[in-house]
């Protein structure tokens, strides 16, 4: 037996421990990469910011010296200031027209460096998903070099020895584990007691089922039926059950042939008489009865069930009477017959 989770069989994992080693300081390096490249951008933002203000503070201080040039042109025209003054305060202002132009060229190119930064921290988190992914692909290989079970079962013999080659495409496999508690048996039944069946699933009956050893003596486990299959055998005329065994005594084994019988109904007060004394005429079954003269009469009987050796008789017969079991082959009606069930058993022989 083995339990889900032991250990079964090891792989040499040197070479993909390798790999995880190479792929872990890759993934490292491009997680680095990406600070560095969020510094960056950072860097650049902040230069965006600076550069939005000092071209808010040059465009206020343009304005103001273009007004200024503009007022003292007017006292220039009054000969209210001297020209070299007026000359002094144009330049200034055109002085500050150009500091604007720089500083909104200054702007768009610190724009343009956070664009560029903002993709390439993008490609620097694609490339860090990449390596988390080659890392995680890596441990996946090392650990499949740790083959464990996946069920609780019994082992068979081992299909590959220390030191042997194996491949994704072998067809073998390494071992068979096969799960045993529970366990299921298959069995058909006739097409004809399908929809007995059905009924009783349909009505949420859980039905119980024995299973016993090939020779129908004694009972190795009971469960219940789990399914019905979805076709029926054209050949046979049968349907294929599915029946579930907890099996704790583990009587059952993978692949063990056995008897399944199938608890239907319980019928009390049932006449019951060894399947072996029902005869079947052209159009209807019959028994021979032992009367107590010990001549025997041919008695029409209906047959509810026949099941384990034993049948039911729905009419035709009252508890009590005798019913021969042997040799009915060689009777006719009124044949003398001996009992031979010492004790008043139900079974009587034909004479010779």
């Amino acid at each position: 037996m083995t339990n889900r989770g032991d250990l079964l069989i090891t792989i040499d994992s040197r070479p993909f421990e390798a790999q995880l080693a190479q792929a872990q300081a890759n993934l490292e390096r491009d997680t680095a990469q990406v600070k560095q490249v969020e510094a960056n951008l950072a860097r650049d933002i902040a230069q965006v910011q600076q550069a939005e203000a000092n071209l808010t503070k040059d465009i206020a201080q343009s304005k103001y010296a273009e007004e200024e040039a503009r007022r003292y042109g007017i006292l220039v025209e009054k000969d209210y200031v001297p020209k070299e003054q007026y000359g002094q305060m144009r330049t200034n202002a055109e002085s500050l027209a150009a500091s604007v132009q720089a500083d909104k060229a200054a702007v768009e190119n610190a724009r343009a460096a956070v664009q560029a930064d903002r993709a390439a921290v993008e490609n620097a988190k694609a490339t860090v998903r990449a390596s988390a992914a080659a890392v995680e692909n890596a441990r996946i290989q090392v650990n499949y070099c740790r083959i464990t079970s996946p069920i609780t079962g019994l082992i068979g013999l081992r299909l590959v020895d220390p030191g042997n080659i194996v491949h994704a495409s072998d067809s073998n496999g390494l071992v068979v584990i096969t799960q045993i508690q529970p366990i299921a048996v298959v069995f058909p039944i006739p097409e004809d007691n399908l929809p007995m069946v059905l009924d009783k699933l349909k009505r949420g009956e859980r039905l119980p089922v024995e299973a016993y050893d090939r020779e129908q003596k004694r009972m190795l486990a009971q469960g219940y039926l789990l399914t019905v299959d979805n076709q029926i055998d054209p050949n046979t005329g049968t349907v294929r059950l599915k029946a579930i065994f907890k099996n704790e005594e583990k009587a059952l084994y993978p692949n063990q042939f056995v008897n399944a019988r199938l608890l239907m109904d319980v019928k009390r007060g049932a006449t019951i008489v060894p399947a072996s004394a029902i005869q079947r005429g052209p159009e209807k079954e019959f028994v021979y009865i032992v009367k107590a003269d010990q001549t025997v009469a041919m008695r029409p009987v209906t047959v509810e069930v026949i099941q384990g050796g034993a049948a039911s008789i729905k009419t035709g017969l009252k508890p009590g009477e005798l019913v021969v079991v042997d040799g009915a082959e060689r009777l006719r009606e009124g044949a003398r017959v001996e009992v031979k069930s010492p004790g008043g058993g139900l079974a009587g022989e034909a004479s010779q």
